[in-house]
C-alpha cells in the first residue's frame, strides 16, 4: 500500500514533465505556486504596464501599441527562490518577446525569443552600472508563425537555464540567490499569444552536474557565453 501511494506521489508531482525532453534539469518541481491557461481574460494579479493585453482564443495576445514607445509589458508580482517557470509561446507577427524575471530591486534574467534567435541572459538591474548584462548563449531558431512552442526558465542557487523547444542554455551569477519579487512577458510589434503558464518551487536536481556535460553546446557563432551585451534599448525591458 505504501508503495502504490508513493508511486502515485511520484507520478503525481513530474505529470507535467511526462514526455522524456520536458524532464527537469536544473532543477527539480516540487509545490505549484501558480498556474493559469489564459483561456479566459488575465485574472487581477496581472498588470499590463505597456502595450494591449487581452484574451483571445483561449491565449492571452500581448501587442506593442506604436504611442507607447515601448515594447508591450505585463507582469504578475510573485515571490520566488528556487523555481520552474513553463510555458507555451505562438508568433503571430511579433518581432521579438521574452519572459523575464525581476528581483525586488531591478532585472535580473530573461530569455528573449525572436523568429530567428533564442537569448539566454542575465540582465542589467537598473542600465546605470555597474552591472551588465551577460549573454550565456544566442542561439540560431526556427520559430514558426502560428505554432506553438513550450518555454521553460529554470534557477536553482546561482544558476538560470533557458529552454525553447530543443534548445537549452544555461548560465551562472551571483545575483540569481536574490529573492525575485515578479516576472512577466514582453513583446515587440504585432502580436504574440500565450497560454498554459505554470510555476512551481524547485529544488536544485542533484544528478545536475552530470546532466548539463551532455547538454548540447550553441555553436561559438551563435553563443557569446561570458561576454557583456550591449546596452538594452528600451523595448527590451
Amino acid at each position: 500500500m505504501k508503495a502504490t501511494l508513493l508511486l502515485f506521489t511520484l507520478l503525481a508531482s513530474t505529470a507535467f514533465f511526462a514526455r522524456a525532453e520536458d524532464k527537469p534539469l536544473l532543477a527539480v518541481p516540487g509545490k505549484v505556486l501558480y498556474e493559469n491557461t489564459f483561456s479566459s481574460a488575465p485574472d487581477a494579479k496581472w498588470k499590463a504596464a505597456k502595450g494591449k493585453w487581452e484574451s483571445t482564443d483561449g491565449a492571452l495576445r500581448g501587442s506593442e501599441k506604436a504611442e507607447d514607445k515601448h515594447a508591450g509589458v505585463t507582469r504578475t508580482e510573485l515571490k520566488l527562490q528556487d523555481f520552474i517557470v513553463q510555458y507555451e509561446i505562438k508568433f503571430e507577427g511579433a518581432k521579438m518577446s521574452s519572459l523575464s524575471i525581476n528581483a525586488a530591486k531591478g532585472h535580473l534574467a530573461r530569455i528573449l525569443i525572436a523568429p530567428t534567435s533564442v537569448q539566454v541572459q542575465k540582465d542589467d538591474s537598473d542600465h546605470e552600472g555597474p552591472d551588465k548584462a551577460v549573454i550565456f548563449a544566442r542561439m540560431a531558431a526556427d520559430i514558426k508563425p502560428g505554432t506553438w512552442h513550450t518555454v521553460r526558465l529554470e534557477m536553482a542557487g546561482d544558476t538560470m537555464l533557458g529552454k525553447v523547444d530543443d534548445l537549452v542554455a544555461f548560465g551562472s551569477n551571483e545575483a540569481f540567490t536574490k529573492e525575485k519579487a515578479n516576472f512577466g512577458f514582453t513583446v515587440s510589434g504585432q502580436s504574440v499569444d500565450v497560454r498554459n503558464l505554470k510555476v512551481w518551487s524547485a529544488t536544485k536536481n542533484p544528478e545536475w552536474d552530470s546532466i548539463k556535460d551532455t547538454l548540447p553546446k550553441a555553436a561559438p557563432a551563435i553563443a557569446a557565453a561570458g561576454k557583456p551585451a550591449a546596452k538594452k534599448k528600451k523595448s527590451e525591458n
